[in-house]
């Protein structure tokens, strides 16, 4: 049954004036997805309901554009057209509409479409989460074979759509997404989506291309050689962002579709990541979560969708809302060498400055075999401390700060009493032996006895000695994964990373107050499978404080500005000028403070206290605002870096000046959204000017010369 106008009706139709989602069931029993911005009707609606006659049997529909909901590929299924890409599948055609259901989940709508082959048994459901009023989407799917025979998946997606609003053109669209590599993070590039799908005129081949654009991680950092997320953005200005919730390997792919440009998100598969999964009759598996946002304010209201999301599904913690200063001994200071002697002096500094948090970086359990090979023992030096790290853990209480630790839970060095001790199917293993990855074994979290070991380490800092705050790093590169258990590597890497993450939840279930920093040789495992339960992230190892700002600039595209934990290094041995500079580059996210302040002048240590007050006193608009980039996200290269935050009443602005080939000392910044109005421009924090044209909406900032910064607040009249 049709309706009135011969289109069939939606069996999902959302429009909260952000976000247009519509998912429709043709002629053929397939359901189809269409994602835009809210507000209005899609240009081209894909439209859609199941109706029912008396019978149960689904009455007649028109045909509806777009690919349908999943891909799913099978060794015995394949694909319809042969290639690469993860939308062709046949078992995706064949699965038809059995049903849907919905509710209302505080800030969330979820809708749940049911979806079953007659052929193999196999039923999917599929869940879109709808952040209401936020213009973003988060999806995933649940497979179960219902059938007599065993089935084996090699690649399911998360999120497939072909009918981004209503079907934008390839030709219209650019895509964006972020290179990711260590001490170079989050460096975004652009294109044109049709100068990478070349137009191969369709009239003539009446067939589809089979290529795409693909970014693909491997093994178990997350965020490389590329950020688990990107962005379409087309010539009318809407910005199509995503983020996949993986820490692990992944999959996105931008092609082009009958109906115009496609977007499939997915986990780990089998061609690109070794990852397979046996389905016995009765099994059921379930795919990495993806998020999508949409909106008409092109790449940056996109982004700020995802800032609602990240926040709204992350687990709840008053870290978030604090945002205390956390002083870490390590980037270009001990460098994991810690010592009594030089830790009280460093102690004292820094509750000086205004640090809340002290942190002891690696090297604390060390003896003799230094702080890598000695990593997965985990029981404090008495050679470095002689009077006990208990000593010093009490002296950073008496400071008036929380004391931390850096722990690397996930390996062993392969000299260690744990390497030795823990039985050999508790770590990493391809085809009998155990895996060695520069001078370390990977322990597995799906094996009790790794667990426990973790679970005693956490619980003797935590609780006997009272550790409130622990960096956990992870500095080596699991791929493709581990097989034992008689599973693919990829399923193995797959099931610990989701034990990790079982691990972290029953950690902070038990310790409640412990704050948790995510690192991984700095931002190589950024992702929201860690960030929607750890508290704040490591941005970068980046010891150069004049090519940091990029880093720290592009950081908010990736993490909320309240997780995002950027290096500030001063030094005694630097200018006043060099010294602000890398101040200013953290006053926008969390402050990881570092530098020999016991060896500085009174002077220096007072700059460095003053940039730690601005911070306290802007810190709670931070947690509640979304990123801008004034100049564009910035390229490794840029002399001028501009990084913007909006708040609620305010804004704020951190502008650098690195490079010396900019001849004129000023740089103009269009901020279109404060156009017309009386702005207060005020300089927080570092030296220059700013003025403020209501007529052009412009901003201009003049620095002397680099390198030079300043942070500045923009306060509507």
């Amino acid at each position: 049954m049709t309706s009135s106008t011969g289109e069939p009706e939606a069996i999902v139709a959302v429009d909260d004036g952000a976000l247009a989602l519509t998912v429709a069931v043709g002629g053929d029993g397939i359901p189809r997805l269409s994602v835009g911005p809210g507000g209005r009707p899609p240009a081209n609606p894909p439209s859609a309901a199941a109706r029912r006659t008396p019978t149960g049997e689904a009455g007649p529909r028109a045909e509806v554009r777009g690919l349908p909901l999943l891909d799913v590929l099978t060794p015995g299924t394949g694909r319809t057209w042969s290639g690469t890409r993860h939308t062709e599948s046949a078992l995706g055609t064949r699965l038809r509409y059995r049903g849907h259901s919905a509710r209302a989940d505080g800030p969330w709508q979820e809708f749940l479409i049911s979806l079953a082959d007659p052929a193999t048994g196999l039923h999917a459901e599929i869940c879109y989460r709808v952040l209401t009023g936020h213009g973003v989407l988060r999806a995933w799917t649940t497979l179960t074979n219902q059938g007599d025979s065993p089935l084996t998946i090699e690649a399911v997606t998360s999120f497939l759509c072909g009918s981004l609003e209503g079907g934008t053109g390839v030709e219209n669209l650019e895509v964006w997404w972020a290179e990711s590599d260590w001490l170079a993070e989050g460096r975004w590039q652009r294109r044109a989506l049709r100068d990478a799908l070349p137009d191969l005129n369709r009239r003539v081949h009446t067939a589809s291309p089979r290529g795409c654009l693909g970014f693909t991680s491997r093994g178990s950092w997350s965020c490389t050689p590329y950020l688990p997320m990107g962005a379409l953005v087309s010539r009318a200005g809407t910005g199509w962002c995503w983020q996949i919730e993986h820490n692990g390997a992944w999959r996105a792919e931008v092609g082009e579709a009958r109906d115009g440009a496609y977007l499939a998100l997915l986990g780990p598969a089998e061609a690109e990541h070794q990852w397979h999964q046996a389905l016995p009759p009765g099994g059921s598996l379930r795919t990495v979560p993806a998020a999508v946002a949409v909106s008409r304010a092109g790449f940056e209201g996109a982004v700020a969708g995802l800032t609602h999301c990240r926040r709204a599904a992350r687990r709840p913690h008053q870290d978030h809302q604090a945002l205390p200063v956390i002083f870490n001994d390590y980037m270009n200071t001990l460098m994991a060498n810690p010592s009594t002697d030089k830790l009280l002096p460093l102690i004292s500094a820094a509750a000086e400055v205004g640090a809340e948090y002290f942190c002891i970086d690696a090297g604390w359990y060390d003896e003799e075999r230094g702080w890598w090979d000695s990593a997965g023992d985990w029981k404090p030096s008495s050679s470095r401390f002689p009077g006990g790290l208990s000593e010093v853990l009490e002296h950073i209480r008496a400071a008036g700060m929380v004391p931390g630790l850096w722990l690397e839970p996930e390996v062993a060095g392969v000299h260690t009493a744990a390497a030795r001790e823990l039985p050999a199917e508790a770590f990493f293993q391809r085809g009998g032996t155990r895996v060695a990855e520069h001078g370390r074994y990977h322990l597995d979290l799906r094996h009790p006895a790794a667990v426990k070991h973790l679970d005693e380490t956490v619980d003797f800092l935590v609780g006997d000695l009272g550790v409130g705050y622990l960096k956990l790093d992870y500095n080596i590169q699991a791929d493709p994964g581990t097989d034992v258990g008689g599973v693919s590597a990829g399923a193995g890497l797959l099931g610990h990373n989701r034990a990790l993450l079982d691990w972290l939840d029953r950690l902070l279930d038990r310790h409640p107050g412990l704050t948790v920093e995510n690192c991984a040789s700095g931002g190589m495992r950024a992702d929201y499978a860690m960030l929607s339960r750890l508290q704040l992230q490591s941005t970068s190892d980046q010891q150069d404080f004049v090519r940091y700002p990029v880093i720290a600039a592009a950081a908010t595209a990736a993490m909320t500005p309240e997780q995002a934990g950027i290096w500030a290094y001063p030094q005694p041995g630097f200018s006043a000028e060099q010294n602000t500079f890398t101040l200013c580059g953290a006053l926008l996210g969390r402050i990881h403070l570092s530098g020999h302040l016991d060896r500085m002048t009174a002077e220096q240590r007072a700059l460095v206290a003053e940039a730690v007050q601005v911070y306290k006193a802007i810190r709670g608009d931070l947690a509640e605002s979304v990123p801008f980039w004034p100049l564009g996200l910035p390229r490794w290269d840029d002399s001028w870096v501009a990084h913007g935050l909006r708040a609620a009443e305010r804004s704020y602005l951190l502008v650098w000046r690195r490079g010396p080939d900019a001849a004129e000392p000023g740089v103009s910044l269009l901020l279109p959204q404060l156009r017309g109005g009386d702005v207060r421009a005020e300089i927080l924090f570092g030296t220059g000017q700013a003025g403020w044209s209501a007529a052009a909406g412009e901003l201009t900032v003049t620095l002397p010369r680099p390198p030079a910064a300043c942070l500045i607040r923009l306060t509507p009249a």
